[in-house]
């Protein structure tokens, strides 16, 4: 997969945060590719810059230099609406709080990412049913978020990220409010959406339990990349194949 053209490349990223005395250099030439089809984890402690790049990788951060590839586009000098733009055909994004709405259920909690896209009607609810359904959700479809646990209101907010079939997936901590099943589960379901949906799927995460289910491992340290390592045999893991096998027998 190497050989794959990057559909998002960083190149050189510089962040400076704050001004005078108590400006922070958060990013000092980061350089960073992702491609198609494979679940890239970025690991450092706290303060280490991971979030910082994440926010940058998905055009909510301009950086202070430095150039970002999303698509073939360059972000340089692109305004708050186009990035906005970018970010919706393009980005889908999963929060360690999942961020759902409480006065909507599943299937209205999906079907946000495509209103925002213009996407309305019979046809947007069958997409959001379909992805809850690939998620393992479709006994869950009109459950609000108080009815749901944990790990299943994390697969609503992963079947949000992916309804409007983005190129790229961007995860902040996904398993960090997840106990141990749910974190394993969450995990086994972005890899197998980057593998069998060919998406490039970034997770930003402190968290060891991940290290199975990772094509790539990035690590950033004091706003560098300090190493990075390839896991072959991450995505083959038999975790993941026996979860893809309960979600379909679930559904069917």
């Amino acid at each position: 997969m190497t050989n794959e053209t990057p559909v998002l490349e960083a190149r050189d990223i510089v962040k400076e945060l704050g001004k005078g005395a108590g400006k922070v250099m958060a990013l000092k030439g980061v350089s960073l590719k992702l491609v198609p089809g494979e679940l890239t984890l970025l690991m450092g402690p706290s303060g280490s810059g991971k979030t910082t790049l994440l926010s940058i990788l998905g055009c909510i951060l301009s950086p202070t230099s430095g150039e970002v590839r999303l698509a073939g586009h360059s972000t340089t000098g692109l305004g708050p609406e186009q990035l906005a733009e970018l970010r919706r055909q393009h980005i889908g994004f999963i929060f360690q709080s999942y961020n759902l709405f409480p006065t909507l259920n599943a299937v209205e909690n999906v079907r946000i990412a495509l209103d925002v896209l213009g996407q309305k009607g019979y046809p947007a609810a069958a997409r959001a049913e379909e992805v809850l359904r690939e998620v393992g959700l479709g006994h869950r479809l009109q459950n609000f978020p108080s009815n749901l646990s944990g790990g299943e209101q994390q697969r609503v907010a992963v079947a949000r990220a992916i309804a409007a079939s983005p190129s790229i997936v961007l995860a902040d901590e996904p398993t960090a409010a997840l106990d141990s099943e749910n974190g394993h589960a969450v995990m086994a379901l972005l890899a197998r959406i980057a593998k069998e949906q060919n998406r490039s799927v970034l997770a930003v995460t402190h968290d060891p339990r991940t290290l199975g289910y990772a094509d790539r491992v990035v690590r950033i340290e004091d706003g560098k990349i300090v190493g990075e390592e390839r896991r072959p045999e991450g995505v083959n893991s038999p975790e993941i194949t026996d979860l893809t096998k309960k979600r379909r027998k679930a559904n069917a």
